[in-house]
């Protein structure tokens, strides 16, 4: 019988935060069997533990959705490093600085943080700088996200594809009215952009709307005080918006324009 976990993410009270189940001892299963897996938990990600390519390493990663498999994502690393903190520690290994994981999109190295003797928390790198594509056309970006073209703003940055392992669209609304009606569900984004490395955009879209200072929730960065407000959209990707995420929030701390 193979083991898992399933624990929750960037909060520190049970059924808040992100989900994510970690399939520990998945060797053996092919793609097929993950995806299967994955689609039985409904989580946005579910992550599967394999031993390394290279003993260098800590493990081998792959992340799924319900749907289908994702080269990175934040949280899903984060659970993850976590949960195989905790298994090497009951196995009486010694814990390094860092884990290292094989990704689908590189190298994602991964921080522990501790308190009171135990691993609370880990902090990523991403496997890739961030690159942006070119700008996309308000219109195209408005039907990915179900919102009329006069609510996409342009002041800032237009429409763009940008990546730091895993592709978004980075969309600015012009309120908060926009930004929740955004539909989180729908026909994928295929062909509205391509990043750097000629991956369609695909699968994710992220919209935010930057607010008068004092009337934040979340903000992905603070600066000359205008917090930003963001939703995921997982658009291919048979998931909703997370309550936080780091491959989305990345390339937007980028602040691609």
């Amino acid at each position: 019988m193979r083991r898992y976990v399933t624990v929750d993410v960037f909060t520190d009270s049970p059924f808040t935060g992100n989900p994510l189940a970690v399939v520990l001892d998945a060797e053996g299963l092919d793609t097929a069997a993950m995806q299967a897996i994955a689609t039985e938990f409904n989580y946005s990600e579910t992550t599967f533990v394999l031993p390394p390519q290279d003993a260098a390493h800590s493990a081998r990663v792959r992340i799924f959705t319900p749907t289908c498999e994702v080269p990175f994502a934040g949280h899903p690393n984060v659970g993850t490093a976590v949960v195989l903190a905790g298994e090497w520690q009951a196995a009486g290994r010694a814990l390094p600085a860092s884990f290292v994981f094989e990704e689908l999109a590189g190298l994602v190295p991964v921080q522990l943080q501790w308190a009171d003797g135990r691993v609370v928390g880990a902090e990523l790198t991403a496997p890739e700088p961030l690159t942006a594509g070119p700008p996309v056309a308000v219109e195209a970006a408005a039907r990915c996200l179900g919102l009329a073209p006069d609510e996409i703003l342009t002041q800032t940055h237009a429409p763009i594809g940008a990546s730091v392992g895993l592709p978004f669209l980075i969309v600015e609304v012009v309120s908060r009215a926009a930004l929740a009606r955004a539909r989180r569900f729908g026909s994928p984004c295929r062909g509205a952009a391509a990043d750097r490395s000629g991956r369609g955009l695909r699968l994710c879209a992220r919209a935010w709307y930057s607010a008068a200072a004092g009337t934040h929730v979340c903000p992905a960065r603070q600066g000359a005080g205008r917090p930003r407000h963001w939703e995921r959209h997982g658009r291919g990707l048979g998931l909703a918006g997370d309550a936080a995420t780091c491959g989305g929030r990345a390339p937007l701390a980028g602040d691609p324009r």
